[in-house]
């Protein structure tokens, strides 16, 4: 028998850095965090190797860094939500160290900040050389614990969303030690990450399947540009599931991709290397396609230097055999961040009343077609804190009752096993439609097996949109459409008002 809660305040699912900024700026309304695993686990912001982007220096600022911003994104940024983001940027920084993040100081106490590509100054406050995400995350955990106002459950996994008849977000089904929880709460917060654990070859938690997108698209709410998935570089391809990261800070430091004769992937230009992800994958792609290899070479640039600037790095090749100070770092395109996802604001605001969502789930218009490195932790502290004030004032109507919905089957082994080899093989750094129709086929098969699994759902979504894009633009790129359109536009998804069946074929909307 299913139980029913009430929870009077905000319930926030997910434990990284959007959903904790949520609850701790959500007080003293009472927060109910739900996160699947103990925090920091299985969460992408606690595997961020970066930083935080944030104009923090003298001849940088927020237009500027907009600026960068909606030039790697493709013609799909929106101008004025950017805008917030990048003005936000210090006061960001400085509201996380005043947590406890010991972000990098100079001699003289400033914010210490590194180049990555696409930015046209440094402007990535880093802790550690590339321990950002989880020194900042441990803080903040740190600050959750010690919240009066905050309860976690760590062994929590949403099923679905709780809706009443005219479609507010009444709250969700949790699944907990094996039994289902109808926990109903005025205002919801998806802070579920992205969906990267849907490709094999991925940098992200594999536990990470869209989830919460999926359960946001059977409740009715708008999804944006799924089909945009950015693929990381510089993976490190030893054979673990998932790969492990070489920090784009390590281009940013000099550090050149070569192919396995030493001869540049880019060019022997000094910044050839610093062009936007999505040229960079393609090229580390196209030598592994080839036979050439890829790699990255940080022997000059960082060479003996490298444990003391760049741990994280170098404790992953050394576990591997590899010793970046003597040799070349073998690297490949992964799947690593996830610019669409479900329409929200930068209060997290989504089209379904009493439902919000913050960090890699959302779709606020950041990131545009791919996004500007270290922008996502940027965003998911900003915004995850608007949202936790604007969920805060959220009130319930209790005379609607909530109805009850319905859960779906888990993917089994198996079918997941084979559901992530087909996303890296069909719908990876290139595509065309040929391997796109495949992918689909495929997940119709999965479908009769599993109907309504909520990976299938996000699976599905991300195909259909990369099928329909017919062109060429930011981390989506189309082999048989390699040039972009004349004119950038946005696909925006949206289920019909009589609750088609979810395998069912979304459309595509140009606003």
């Amino acid at each position: 028998m299913t139980q029913t809660l009430v929870h009077d305040g905000v319930l926030v699912i997910g434990g990284g850095l959007a959903g904790l900024s949520a609850a701790l700026e959500a007080a003293p309304r009472k927060v109910l965090v739900v996160t699947p695993a103990p925090l920091l686990e299985a969460c992408s912001s606690a595997w961020a190797q970066g930083g935080v982007a944030a104009a923090l220096q003298p001849g940088d600022g927020a237009d500027l860094h907009a600026r960068d911003t909606a030039a790697a994104g493709g013609g799909l940024v929106e101008p004025e939500v950017t805008q917030a983001l990048t003005r936000k940027g210090r006061e960001t920084v400085e509201w996380l160290a005043g947590l406890g993040a010991p972000f990098d100081r100079t001699e003289q106490g400033e914010f210490a900040v590194g180049l990555e590509a696409a930015h046209s100054r440094p402007r990535v406050a880093r802790v550690g050389g590339d321990g950002a995400g989880r020194a900042i995350l441990s803080a903040l955990v740190v600050a959750v614990r010690g919240a009066g106002h905050i309860t976690t459950w760590e062994d929590g996994r949403l099923r679905a969303l709780i809706q009443d008849d005219a479609g507010r977000v009444r709250g969700a089904l949790i699944e907990r030690q094996g039994r289902l929880i109808r926990l109903l709460a005025p205002a919801v917060v998806l802070a579920t990450g992205g969906y990267g654990g849907l490709f094999a070859h991925t940098t992200t938690p594999a536990s990470l399947l869209g989830e919460g997108l999926a359960a946001a698209w059977l409740a009715g709410a708008d999804i944006r540009d799924p089909e945009f998935v950015q693929f990381h570089p510089t993976a490190i391809n030893i054979g673990l599931d998932p790969m492990p990261l070489a920090t784009e800070a390590l281009r940013g430091e000099g550090a050149r991709l070569v192919d396995a004769e030493g001869a540049f992937l880019l060019g022997p230009e000094a910044d050839a290397d610093l062009k936007s992800r999505d040229q960079i994958a393609r090229a580390v792609h196209a030598a592994m396609e080839s036979g050439r290899g890829a790699f990255l070479d940080a022997r000059r640039a960082i060479g003996t230097t490298f444990p003391a600037h760049f741990p994280a790095v170098f404790a992953a090749c050394m576990r591997a055999g590899i010793d970046p100070r003597l040799q070349p770092i073998p690297v490949a395109a992964a799947a690593h961040y996830a610019m669409g996802g479900i329409v929200a604001d930068e209060e997290g605001r989504t089209t379904l009343e009493g439902l919000f969502a913050v960090g890699e789930c959302a779709s606020t218009g950041v990131h545009g077609a791919n996004r500007l490195a270290s922008n996502s932790l940027l965003e998911a502290a900003a915004f995850g804190r608007l949202a936790g004030r604007a969920a805060a004032g959220a009130v319930d109507i209790a005379d609607r009752p909530a109805v009850g919905p319905t859960t779906a089957q888990d993917l089994p082994a198996e079918a997941l096993g084979t559901l992530r080899q087909t996303m890296s093989r069909d719908v990876g750094v290139t595509r065309d439609g040929v391997g796109l129709s495949r992918a689909l086929d495929q997940i119709s098969v999965l479908e009769r097996t599993v109907p309504g699994a909520l990976p299938l759902i996000t699976a599905r979504l991300t195909v259909q949109a990369a099928l329909d894009r017919r062109e060429s633009r930011g981390g989506h790129f189309r082999s048989d459409y390699p040039h972009a359109l004349p004119v950038a536009h946005h696909t925006v998804l949206r289920r019909a008002i009589d609750h088609e069946p979810s395998s069912a074929k979304p459309r595509e909307t140009t606003p």
